[in-house]
């Protein structure tokens, strides 16, 4: 069948499964799990499923690129020197970050 002869049925269908498919739920559940993604650290199925997810969600496929770039940036950059107190900071904003989740 052609794609302009679909009945309404078929195209309401296809149109829930996109849904589905890019929702805002799945969005996320896919990009918690970039970082991993990118360092090859996850199965190969579900490596599949995000390949798949990238190459139908604009979005998500331009956040990926732009996380990779960032990490090959952080992965050829000189760590900065950082004093104590600024370490101790550091830890101290990152830990009052994670208890407010």
């Amino acid at each position: 069948m052609a794609p302009g002869n679909r009945s309404k049925r078929q195209q309401s269908s296809a149109s829930t499964r996109r849904k589905q498919t890019h929702g805002k739920a799945r969005c996320l559940r896919i990009l918690r799990q970039l970082s991993a993604f990118i360092d090859d650290e996850l199965s190969g199925n579900i490596c599949q499923e995000i390949r798949r997810h990238l190459g139908a969600c604009p979005n998500c496929e331009t956040f990926v690129t732009s996380l990779r770039q960032t990490v090959s940036l952080c992965r050829h950059s000189p760590t900065p020197p950082l004093s104590a107190a600024n370490r101790a900071l550091m830890r101290k904003t990152i830990l009052e970050t994670t208890r407010v989740r």
